[in-house]
């Protein structure tokens, strides 16, 4: 039970004329929401750290892997892919970044409010945003290897059973990578979502 439940136990307890005021709780709540904010923030520093290390290393480390990549992917769309990737990414810190100043300097239950649920929807649309380019890069890598991977030459000699399996199979693998991501993001931002989400019904019935 962390302080806020303990102070609210306490509140519960008092009669009627002596429990504390909304000014003595809102401090509380909005102290959590804008630690809550903090540590989304540092979390996509971290992710951003943690992509560029997973698409750099093996690049430079692994001439096989460079030139596998090279093979399944046009050069340009390559570039061009990791370009807008860590473009997202820099908007999305930038716009927690931006969250969590409001978050911090507010000092009105509206607006923190407010805060939280753009908070919580910028973490939605991110998600989605990745859901959306693991499905997309995954079918091109598909595609890009059917044409240009050798060993997959032979594919074009496959009659309508072995090109179905073969489709269904990438269909399935396309799915577990895409839960398996999103399953990493319900792990990684669920939780902070869920304190956040319960500051903010806190703070809505202080409003009440």
């Amino acid at each position: 039970m962390d302080e806020l439940d303990l102070l609210k136990k306490d509140w519960n307890k008092q009669p009627e004329n002596k429990k504390l005021s909304v000014n003595d709780i809102y401090p509380m709540l909005h102290k959590k929401s804008s630690s809550i904010v903090k540590i989304l923030f540092y979390i996509s520093i971290a992710e951003l750290v943690f992509w560029i290390l997973i698409n750099t290393i093996p690049y430079f480390s692994s001439t096989e892997y460079r030139d596998r990549l090279n093979s399944i992917f046009n050069e340009d769309m390559l570039t061009g892919l990791t370009i807008f990737s860590y473009v997202v990414i820099l908007l999305f810190i930038y716009l927690l970044f931006k969250s969590y100043k409001t978050v911090s300097v507010t000092d009105n239950a509206k607006k923190l409010m407010q805060s939280i649920i753009n908070t919580r929807k910028i973490i939605r649309y991110y998600v989605i945003y990745n859901l959306v380019m693991v499905f997309i890069s995954s079918a091109l890598a598909v595609i890009y290897a059917i044409n240009h991977d050798p060993k997959l030459a032979d594919i074009s000699n496959f009659n309508d059973k072995q090109l179905t399996v073969f489709t269904v199979v990438s269909i399935v693998i396309i799915g577990v990578f895409m839960v398996l991501i999103w399953l990493f993001y319900r792990l990684i931002y669920g939780l902070l979502l869920r304190r956040l989400n319960r500051n903010y019904k806190e703070l809505k019935k202080l409003e009440a």
